[in-house]
Formats: structure tokens, C-alpha cells, sequence
């Protein structure tokens, strides 16, 4: 059984640590996943020294990725779109409206957004006002409102 490598982060890893701290992993998630990436480096004594460094840098980083996140839920905030879709006389749609449907016609509205970020547990299938919560950073988060309506 492989033991754990010592590796430093240069950027948060979600699950694992944020910038400049020092994490043990196993030695194929460094080699394959964290080191190709960018994510980490190896703790080597040369490494260790820039700890200092790396965690102001991470810091700054996570810092403008807030800034740019508030600012873009600024710009959401209130935001909705209208999807068409087929429905029959009962008002039961045929399919659903997904992730991806949503970030679509929001992208026909000049926003852009990454449907791995809607927080849409299921698709909607159902005509009808929804409101979906959108992620943007970790602590940063806006509601969509989406309207179903009969094509």
C-alpha cells in the first residue's frame, strides 16, 4: 500500500486545503491530478521556504475571486428568463427544463454562467415560476428565477 506524500498547495482544492498549506495525499492523486494541474508542488526544502509566499498569493487570488463573484451577483440579482416548452392540454410538459437550458437562455439574455454552478437538484418538469440558487464562490450565491411557460 502506497504511503502519503507531502505536497504544498498553491491554490484551494475543494475537500483538501486552500493555498500554502501543506497536505498529505496519496502519491498517484499528486502525480496525476494535483502537480500536472498547477494545484500543488512537491515540499521539498526550496518549497517550504516560499510557504510565506504562496499563502499571500493564494490569498490575494481568493480575494479577486470574491470580488468578481460579488460583482457579478450584483449584476444577477433579480435576473430572470423565459423557457418555451411543449406542453399538452393539461399543462403536463413534454421533457424538462435542465441545468443547461437555464444556462442557455441566459446566455441569450448576455450573461454568462456555468451550469455546474445552478444548484438544480432536479430537472423542472413542470410549467411554473422556479426560483434556482446559482453558486458563484464558496461563500457567494444568488437566486434565478426561472418561468416555464407553454410554447
Amino acid at each position: 500500500m502506497a504511503t502519503a506524500t507531502k505536497v504544498l498547495l498553491q491554490t484551494d482544492v475543494e475537500n483538501l486545503g486552500s493555498g500554502g498549506e501543506i497536505v498529505r495525499v496519496r502519491p498517484g492523486f499528486a502525480r496525476n491530478f494535483l502537480l500536472p494541474r498547477g494545484l500543488a508542488v512537491p515540499a521539498s526544502a526550496g518549497n517550504l521556504a516560499r510557504v510565506e509566499e504562496l499563502k499571500k498569493a493564494a490569498a490575494s487570488r481568493k480575494a479577486q475571486d470574491v470580488a468578481a463573484a460579488q460583482e457579478l451577483a450584483k449584476k444577477l440579482e433579480g435576473a430572470s428568463v423565459k423557457i418555451a416548452r411543449s406542453a399538452g392540454d393539461e399543462g403536463k410538459m413534454f421533457g424538462s427544463v435542465t441545468s443547461k437550458d437555464i444556462a442557455d437562455a441566459f446566455e441569450k439574455t448576455g450573461v454568462t454562467i456555468d451550469r455546474k454552478n445552478l444548484q438544480l437538484a432536479d430537472p423542472i418538469k413542470a410549467l411554473g415560476t422556479f426560483e434556482v440558487a446559482l453558486k458563484l464562490h464558496g461563500s457567494v450565491s444568488v437566486t434565478l428565477k426561472v418561468e416555464v411557460v407553454k410554447k
